[in-house]
């Protein structure tokens, strides 16, 4: 009786340990912008822990965190929706600056540069097409887009050709796929890409500073954002631009 006991207890004490080794091995829970998939792959193997990585828009996944999504770390590509998360109470700050971009108008590979950017010009080679961008309420690529339209007088008559995706890369596949004869992305997401080419470099200064922030949820969350943060070289690679 004795003997059954000990074995009794030798494999509750082997379970408990197998669930303890389970338990830290459990992978860091992401959810980012859906325009940093790819460089932020890449690093994420990099790191010690392993990661699972949710990649969606920003709005969505601002929503998804108000609404109880479990999550390590928060990568957001502005900072409007990491500061309704923090005024809102739903994660602590501060959120941490990590990347920027720039915007570009892209068109399935081979099209030739707009010769200008302006409602006539955009309207002309749309013809009966639509105009490829991210959803001009949630997703940032399309709030910038919005921007950069209404700065150059094209938003009132371009947006009943507007193609609005629930995230910048789908936009991109819109393009790539010759569906859309134009599109707004990030220029890292033209990069991304041989199926499209950019024919026209948004000028920064004609829509709201493109800044990427992270919010680290837990310490698993805040280790991981430490190696992302000294691997920004990859980034710049992917066609990002290191904060200054």
């Amino acid at each position: 009786m004795k003997t059954c006991n000990w074995i009794k207890g030798l494999a509750l004490a082997l379970c408990g340990a197998c669930a303890g080794g389970q338990a830290a091995a459990d992978p860091v829970r992401v959810f980012a912008a859906a325009s940093l998939q790819g460089p932020l792959d890449q690093i994420a193997e990099t790191h010690g822990a392993q990661a699972r990585i949710s990649y969606s828009g920003s709005g969505t996944i601002a929503r998804q965190i108000s609404l109880g999504a479990p999550a390590d770390l928060v990568l957001l590509a502005n900072t409007d929706w990491a500061a309704w998360l923090v005024d809102q109470g739903h994660v602590t700050g501060p959120a941490v600056s990590v990347l920027s971009n720039r915007l570009v108008v892209i068109a399935p590979a081979g099209a030739p540069s707009l010769p200008q950017a302006d409602a006539q010009t955009l309207a002309a080679r749309l013809g009966t097409g639509r105009l490829a961008m991210g959803q001009h309420m949630s997703v940032p690529a399309g709030q910038y887009a919005q921007a950069w339209l209404t700065h150059i007088g094209a938003w009132k008559a371009l947006r009943p050709q507007l193609a609005e995706t629930e995230n910048v890369r789908a936009a991109l596949a819109l393009v790539a796929r010759g569906e859309a004869p134009l599109g707004i992305v990030y220029a890292s997401d033209a990069a991304a890409s041989a199926a499209v080419d950019v024919v026209w470099t948004i000028p920064p200064d004609t829509h709201p500073t493109i800044l990427y922030q992270a919010l680290a949820l837990t310490p698993a969350g805040a280790d991981l954002l430490a190696h992302v943060l000294t691997r920004g070289h990859v980034f710049v690679g992917a066609g990002f631009v290191a904060v200054r």
